[in-house]
């Protein structure tokens, strides 16, 4: 039951994690592989101010956020003057600088070594209570955080992100402005992966660069499209996909080296199927541009 627990709560970070990266790159078509480097400056900074500064989660979660909008602001006004491909590689080259820096500063992360003894949000002493209240927490900013992007998707300013997606050149036409709005959307994906950072760390009490690296943007970006660009709730879904189909490899008792394999080839095959069916995925459709404008407000 405790394993069970444990699944449902993974799920639930790659849900949050999923969906902030899906309010960005689901509707700009802008690809952000820097997701885990955000991911990572979320849990280090929770681990840092509980550890040696003793300050309680509420606060470290406000402070996270806080931290990675400010270096997600610095970053976008750089970033968002390139486009397709370059914009790619700058959000790769901006996850190795984030990694190199918690995988180096032996003063303040603890380098390669990680940062232990977080302290845990519940009872320490009964693992199983520890995983059901734990469970309702990140369940409860999984909604939050769904009402949320839901409310701003189908907004004004959800409109603009879609019509960017289908048509940046008209979009900015008709009078929009497209550099802001793709600053404010990479902020606020940035803001939202503080969360799943912060209860990452004070889930697993420990945390080191290894969870934060390329490999894990990449897994991320992965749920995105096989969920669906765009759609919070297919995140959810291949969320539960990614997280439980290793599971099944191992009830029918593939040996692990090999299910490792065997998974990573379906994904694999997943995903390029996804991308040959799904043509918004290869090219952007402009004639339901003007669809989105005229829903603006």
């Amino acid at each position: 039951m405790e394993y069970i627990l444990h699944l449902f709560i993974i799920i639930a970070f790659y849900t949050l994690l999923s969906q902030s990266l899906n309010f960005f790159a689901g509707f700009t078509r802008l690809i952000s592989l820097a997701q885990a480097g955000f991911y990572g400056i979320g849990a280090y900074t929770t681990a840092i101010l509980s550890i040696h500064y003793g300050l309680p989660f509420w606060i470290n979660i406000v402070i996270a956020m806080l931290l990675n909008g400010i270096i997600a602001l610095i970053i976008s006004l750089i970033i968002m003057r390139t486009i397709e491909d370059y914009f790619i590689i700058c959000t790769l080259g901006i996850q190795v600088i984030i990694f190199s820096i918690v995988n180096n500063w032996m003063p303040l992360t603890n380098g390669p070594i990680g940062i232990s003894g977080i302290p845990s949000l519940f009872f320490r002493e009964n693992s199983f209570y520890n995983k059901i209240f734990f469970l309702i927490l990140a369940s409860f900013f999984v909604t939050i955080v769904w009402l949320m992007l839901k409310k701003l998707s189908n907004s004004g300013f959800g409109n603009i992100l879609k019509a960017i997606g289908e048509d940046e050149i008209y979009t900015q036409s008709v009078g929009k402005n497209v550099y802001l709005s793709k600053i404010i959307s990479f902020i606020i994906s940035a803001i939202l992966t503080a969360i799943p950072g912060v209860l990452y760390a004070h889930y697993f009490s420990y945390i080191d660069p290894t969870s934060f690296t390329i490999t894990e943007s990449i897994f991320i970006l992965s749920i995105v499209i096989i969920g669906g660009l765009g759609d919070f709730t297919g995140s959810f879904l291949a969320a539960i996909f990614v997280v439980l189909f290793p599971e099944v490899l191992r009830v029918i008792g593939m040996p692990n080296n090999i299910a490792a394999n065997v998974r990573q080839l379906i994904y694999g095959v997943i995903l390029v199927a996804i991308v040959m069916t799904d043509k918004k995925g290869i090219k952007k459709p402009s004639n339901k541009v003007f669809t989105r404008i005229s829903k603006i407000v």
